[in-house]
């Protein structure tokens, strides 16, 4: 067993951590804050868009049970990589695409892996995911843990993380946990 983390933002962290809760081999999904200014801040104070955080997951894995490229796959398959500063109807830099890596392992791979995609034509545009090292993680509010198995009749759930757990059922089923 080779446990390691990794901290993802792509929109508001509801909509990664249900579905990358989902995978073999991922054994916790922390939602939180990373990459700000300020030292342990709140959600109302991420709303504001001001202390330069992003909304982000912190995954715990197995890589012997899934690989770091399997989860880059994942994540760059449940969000729009090339919009800035925004997921859909989310907006602001708290819900930018970025990738804070904890090893030269994650960072080189994850290079390789942007520049691939970029290179593939998958995309329209050019991919803005950021990739740095990870500073700070905070861990959000216990009410936005598990958010979506807590609250699967939310409107926003039923809106925007059920079509992304579909898609990942439908496109990765192999990964999915039993």
């Amino acid at each position: 067993m080779t446990i390691e983390s990794v901290t993802l933002g792509g929109g508001c962290f509801w909509c990664l951590e249900a579905p990358l809760n989902k995978l073999r081999g991922v054994k916790s999904v922390i939602s939180g804050y990373a990459d700000g200014e300020l030292a342990d801040p709140s959600y109302e104070q991420i709303c504001t868009g001001t202390t330069g955080h992003a909304e982000v997951i912190q995954i715990t894995f197995d890589s012997d049970i899934i690989s770091f490229h399997t989860l880059l796959d994942v994540f760059f398959a449940l969000h729009d990589p090339t919009t800035l500063n925004r997921q859909g109807a989310d907006v602001g830099t708290q819900y930018r695409s970025i990738i804070l890596y904890h090893n030269e392992s994650q960072f080189s791979e994850a290079e390789q892996f942007i520049t691939a995609l970029n290179a593939s034509g998958k995309w329209s545009a050019p991919v803005v995911t950021e990739l740095k090292p990870l500073d700070m993680f905070y861990k959000a509010e216990k009410y936005h843990q598990n958010y979506f198995q807590l609250n699967p009749t939310n409107r926003y759930c039923q809106a925007v993380i059920s079509p992304k757990l579909a898609k990942l059922e439908h496109e990765y089923p192999a990964f999915l946990k039993q």
